[in-house]
């Protein structure tokens, strides 16, 4: 019997319509469209005005399960992939099940801020390969607008809002999920994290007073610390599988800052062509990036291509997964 991988057999976005350009952030916060652009790369980014991140969720697994035919009550399992859930409590894969109607699956949300879809598919892979699970879907998403402070220059012209979603199934024939490589080092919450709303800062008037509720960042700190690891990480699993730039398709990197992503493609020999981009239309939306790049790019995969997807999160958190593309779209 051959060797069971988990392939992504189908992969689907979502995505808010209110768009919020860098022209409508430079009339709320002293910011200016070249400012950011030249810092970031982005131009704009998709913000969801009324909703949960559930119900982002919710629209990319209904089409993920329409566009790989398969019944809600035939999947197995669900990761979510959140630092945005819809409550503390329950998770908000156990919502999207309910809301979706996948009622024989089980599920659980899983925190790794900008690394979640990465651990999420690490994860997801191992069940497929225990043979036990046949249909597991990895969500990523995150709805950033809710923890952001809009005074704040630092972060909120950073991120947006977004979710997407890909289905992993058996592969007998050598595609699929091949590697993966995580990181983490707690040291690094000193420097990017949501210091309010947990049991260490309970919500209170003095918390909120404190904007203690929404994102923290010390851009700089963050930068170095991401520029490296997520650079070495990404070479690190070539060399550890034997993978020359040439052998690389696709780089599929976490939508952070342009200058990262420049960072490890040129750490990994590879030209800009093999790179999948889209932070100028998105922003950072954390554990949507990369199923967001996936879906942006899946008509341009082969079945076969070798993708590495790489990513740098708060906590901090980093990591690669090597992966065959399993289907032609």
């Amino acid at each position: 019997m051959s060797k069971i991988t988990a392939g992504i057999t189908g992969v689907q976005g979502y995505l808010p319509e209110y768009v919020l350009t860098n022209e409508e952030l430079s009339t709320i916060v002293d910011t200016n469209d070249e400012w950011i652009t030249s810092r970031t790369g982005i131009k704009e980014r998709r913000i969801m005005k009324d909703g949960a991140s559930s119900d982002m969720a919710t629209g990319a697994v209904e089409a993920l399960l329409k566009k790989t035919n398969i019944a809600p009550e035939d999947v197995d399992l669900v990761i979510l992939a959140t630092v945005t859930p819809d409550y503390p409590f329950p998770s908000t894969a156990n919502v999207l099940c309910d809301k979706v109607g996948m009622k024989n699956a089980w599920g659980f949300d899983l925190i790794a801020a900008c690394s979640g879809f990465i651990y999420g598919l690490a994860t997801g892979a191992q069940f497929i390969e225990t043979g036990r699970y046949k249909k597991v879907i990895v969500v990523g998403v995150d709805k950033m607008s809710s923890i952001i402070d809009y005074e704040d220059r630092t972060t909120c012209v950073i991120f947006g809002d977004g979710a997407g979603a890909v289905m992993l199934e058996p592969n007998e024939e050598g595609l699929g999920v091949q590697d993966f490589i995580l990181r983490s080092d707690g040291s690094g919450r000193n420097y990017l994290l949501q210091p309010g709303g947990g049991s260490k800062n309970p919500a209170s008037a003095e918390t909120v007073e404190k904007k203690m509720h929404f994102v923290k960042q010390e851009g700089k700190q963050v930068f170095k610390f991401a520029v490296t690891n997520m650079a070495e990480v990404s070479a690190e699993i070539m060399e550890k599988n034997n993978l020359t730039s040439d052998d690389v398709d696709w780089l599929v990197p976490h939508q952070a800052n342009l200058r990262i992503i420049d960072a490890t493609a040129k750490r990994m020999g590879l030209p800009k062509e093999k790179v999948m981009i889209n932070i100028e239309k998105y922003g950072n939306t954390t554990a949507g990036t990369l199923p967001l790049c996936l879906w942006d790019y899946e008509k341009q995969l082969k079945k076969g291509d070798t993708l590495i997807l790489s990513a740098f999160g708060g906590g901090f958190t980093w990591g690669a997964v090597y992966i065959k593309w399993a289907y032609n779209s």
